[in-house]
């Protein structure tokens, strides 16, 4: 389909990806040896893998809509949905087993505990905690 954003035409890959041509490839063949290419049951896929992946990563990067990208694509909302629900676990990070015992690990939009009122906000649960952007009305 003509006029469809496609993996093969290199001047898609940054502003979508924000991934070189390169970093793209290298990214393209982790994933094949993931397994993330793979077959599965029912129709093949309409588009490449690397359309795919793109169509994944742009996703990711513009946060447009189902109905947005899919026309991008030449694809329906529901095949877009489909590609992001099939190749987004193969793009998470490998989860550590392990952390040492005095490990501190804090959650994007997490609310950690101070003692320190002059720097902290009252939060619903009325408890003080500090935010990565300082104090709001």
């Amino acid at each position: 389909m003509a006029g469809v954003i496609t993996a093969s035409e290199l001047s898609w890959m940054g502003p979508f990806s924000g991934l070189t041509p390169r970093q793209f490839g290298k990214l393209v063949a982790v994933l094949r040896r993931r397994g993330a290419h793979g077959t599965h049951r029912g129709r093949p896929w309409r588009l490449s893998f690397e359309d795919r992946l793109l169509l994944v990563v742009a996703y990711w990067r513009t946060n447009l809509t189902m109905r947005q990208l899919a026309p991008l694509f030449g694809v329906s909302k529901s095949t877009a949905d489909r590609v992001i629900d099939d190749m987004s676990p193969f793009l998470a990070l490998d989860l550590r087993q392990q952390f040492r015992k005095d490990t501190v690990l804090i959650v994007d939009g997490t609310l950690v505990p101070t003692r320190d009122h002059s720097v902290a906000e009252r939060s619903k649960s009325y408890r003080y905690s500090t935010t990565d952007f300082g104090s709001s009305g």
